[in-house]
């Protein structure tokens, strides 16, 4: 009985982690988007600024790995290759059709259709993976999903762009594979040497498309606004790398290894909230009524997932392979 009850404690630590990390993470990634568009208003392009992040980020997660044990770095041929396409497909892709979108449609739309990836991930889970997916985790995706609607509050008479909504749908598509390539990487290396390898694998794909010598550096050093102050876009630009990359990133991965793709994506539906959020702290876009709304709602649902699981404990044996339960 003290045995059960020890490694039911142990498996309550490790899942608050891991919702811990998510949500500081999705807090981090909304600070990012705000910092990002005041770089971008000063003139640097979406593709290069994803170039540089991408690039920077991957230096910055090699460096940890090698602080933190060298040897997790080691890769293989076979591996490579998938790191390749989780580093394409996963990260690389996703960024750059969210900003395809973005040119063709509201903002707030674009990031509604690419944040269904957690309905994905668990359709893909529940009807590929054969994996438990209780009901009430439907239930917890409807009430984010119908939550971040509100935000958006697409019922103002908005026309879609039918290629906008493609790239829209493809960046959910690529964020739910973030996600679920991302957890079975996770099954052979740790968070910090998987996201070395498949940032790398992004930052080399942004190179040979937009090589580095035509990358405008002497834009780094011009002075923006900023949240009341003024700054030069290259400390916006290294906050975007640490803070809004290699930060945020490294949690989500925590998450994953700690609370599985299901429950990392659905958590991960509470940024577009916090961006709203940190804009209207940081550079004045205010919050309606029906966004407050919208945002409770979204914040309802991540409660209803989080209070709608139980260990996977059997008597007899302990702990048994995780599934995908909420």
């Amino acid at each position: 009985m003290l045995q059960r009850r020890s490694v039911f404690a142990s498996t309550r630590s490790t899942e608050a982690i891991g919702v811990v990390a998510v949500l500081c993470g999705a807090a981090l990634f909304a600070v990012n988007g705000t910092v990002s568009k005041v770089v971008l208003e000063a003139g640097m392009s979406s593709l290069r600024l994803v170039e540089i992040r991408c690039t920077a980020a991957a230096a910055g997660f090699f460096l940890i790995a090698a602080v933190r044990r060298p040897s997790s770095l080691a890769i293989g041929v076979r591996e490579l290759g998938s790191i390749v396409v989780y580093g394409i497909t996963g990260i690389a892709m996703v960024q750059w059709l969210y900003l395809v979108a973005i040119a063709r449609m509201p903002v707030s739309l674009a990031l509604l259709i690419e944040y269904t990836a957690p309905l994905l991930v668990a359709l893909w889970v529940r009807f590929v993976r054969g994996g438990a997916v209780r009901a009430r985790v439907w239930v917890a995706l409807l009430l984010s999903f119908g939550g971040l609607a509100v935000v958006a509050q697409v019922w103002r008479g908005i026309t879609l762009d039918r290629l906008g909504v493609l790239a829209a749908g493809g960046a959910a598509v690529s964020y739910a594979t973030y996600y679920l390539l991302g957890e079975r990487g996770l099954g052979r290396r740790d968070p910090f040497s998987l996201a070395a390898w498949s940032f790398m694998a992004a930052g080399g794909f942004w190179s040979l498309l937009m090589p580095w010598w035509s990358f405008p550096f002497g834009l780094l050093t011009d002075v923006v606004p900023i949240a009341g102050t003024r700054a030069p876009v290259w400390l916006l630009v290294a906050w975007i790398v640490v803070l809004g990359t290699i930060g945020p990133f490294g949690l989500f991965l925590l998450g994953l290894e700690r609370i599985g793709a299901t429950r990392t994506g659905l958590i991960g539906t509470a940024e577009p909230v916090l961006a709203g959020i940190v804009a209207w702290l940081l550079i004045g876009e205010s919050l309606t009524p029906w966004q407050l709304t919208g945002a409770a709602i979204v914040l309802i649902g991540i409660l209803l997932a989080e209070t709608a699981r139980t260990p996977a404990i059997t008597p007899e044996v302990g702990p048994v392979e995780p599934t995908f339960i909420c």
